[in-house]
């Protein structure tokens, strides 16, 4: 599920969809269900768009087009395109599944996986679809452990003794905490598993209902948890099964910003260099990165940073940063706890602190941001956190989204 509005990471999704956002140095959002999804056998996958798309599926068509269609694998796009209704484009994720159902039925599936493509996790599907069979489940719920404060912006499960979900809210103001945990909730990933012919009858008999919003959390689930074999999937490490698996919701400017900042500690909960559960993409093809100058009006150096091909720091310095490919920072700046977008250019002299510079911002020589925040809130985005968002038309510049 790729087609959301994104609408909470504001000015970074003006010109793109959520899981196309860039993160984490080199990647894209969606690259990290789509590598779960080949790390756990999985090859035949159809991913649903709709909103500002376009450099979402120019990533797919460099990054995932690997795949053998002469062995029945494929990484398909699925774009709204009207074909139920050609007065409606996809009005819900249950209704973006059903206008795909022809589709569906023709590759005769057993089970169908619906993943959202906009999180950042590892996760072995394979241990989930186990789980699924065993029980007897015709949905199976993948879940995750949230601070109850945290937990009105999921859906909120409450589930018995065999893990079997007996009540699940979308979004609640106030929502139930889980039993002797009176500050933790069970939130719902937005990872479902269907038997595939039910999945069919509940989306066929949800489509005729005028009164549904046609959403998987808000309409389905809990109405098939009535009647129905419902079960919930903790969250498990994809090494190690008796430890709680690294997931993360980046759709806030701050949780972006922390996800990436995140990964620059010593030893990072979500490990980028593991080589048993690669995270797979588009490598554009650049020269090392490169750290130039060494004297008293400038030292090019990055400590306690990520810094990603074709960036070039020249007489700056970088601290406790992310910097993405091209970037290119001159004599005299120094950014410190910032992520730094594919191709930025930060001109000399400039000081950077606590923010999220976007795709091909250039920003003028002499710049201050994230110093002065009641001046930066004039003109840029500032989160609740105090995350300075600096957009390339904030600037003044032509969006450079790509």
């Amino acid at each position: 599920m790729a087609g959301g509005r994104g609408s909470r990471l504001g000015p970074m999704t003006q010109w793109r969809a959520k899981p196309g956002v860039p993160i984490a140095g080199k990647f894209r959002i969606i690259d990290f269900s789509l590598s779960n999804c080949i790390n756990s056998g999985i090859r035949r996958i159809g991913v649903l768009t709709q909103y500002k798309s376009h450099s979402l599926i120019q990533h797919l068509q460099k990054a995932w087009s690997f795949l053998g269609g002469e062995f029945g694998e494929f990484v398909e796009l699925l774009p709204a395109q009207q074909r139920v209704d050609e007065n409606s484009w996809y009005m819900g994720t249950a209704d973006a599944v059903y206008q795909n159902l022809d589709i569906i039925r023709a590759h005769e599936p057993s089970h169908v996986l619906i993943l959202a493509g906009d999180h950042v996790y590892k996760m072995d599907y394979g241990r989930m679809l186990a789980h699924h069979v065993e029980k007897g489940a015709q949905i199976s719920v993948g879940c995750v452990e949230v601070p109850l404060e945290e937990a009105t912006g999921f859906g909120v499960m409450a589930v018995d003794g065999e893990s079997r979900v007996i009540k699940f809210s979308e979004k609640p103001k106030h929502p139930e905490c889980m039993p002797g945990r009176p500050d933790t909730a069970l939130a719902s990933m937005g990872i479902y598993i269907f038997d595939a012919s039910y999945l069919l009858d509940l989306l066929t008999r949800d489509a005729g209902m005028s009164m549904s919003s046609h959403d998987f959390g808000h309409d389905i689930i809990p109405q098939a948890i009535k009647n129905n074999r419902v079960f919930a999937y903790a969250l498990r490490d994809v090494h190690d099964a008796n430890r709680a698996g690294y997931w993360r919701d980046v759709g806030t400017i701050d949780a972006y910003w922390k996800a990436n900042l995140e990964l620059v500690d010593v030893v990072p909960e979500l490990n980028l260099y593991d080589e048993q559960w690669p995270i797979w993409t588009y490598q554009q093809q650049t020269p090392p990165a490169k750290f130039v100058f060494d004297g008293p009006n400038g030292r090019g150096s990055a400590v306690n940073s990520m810094v990603a091909g074709g960036a070039i720091v020249s007489g700056a310095e970088v601290h406790h940063s992310v910097l993405f490919s091209n970037v290119v920072i001159e004599r005299g700046s120094v950014v410190d706890s910032s992520v730094i977008l594919p191709r930025v250019k930060i001109g000399p002299n400039c000081t950077i602190r606590k923010a999220v510079i976007d795709e091909g911002c250039i920003i003028p020589a002499g710049t201050s941001i994230g110093v002065d925040l009641a001046e930066d809130k004039k003109l840029y985005h500032l989160s609740p956190g105090g995350v300075v968002l600096v957009t390339s038309e904030m600037l003044g510049q032509p969006p450079m989204v790509r």
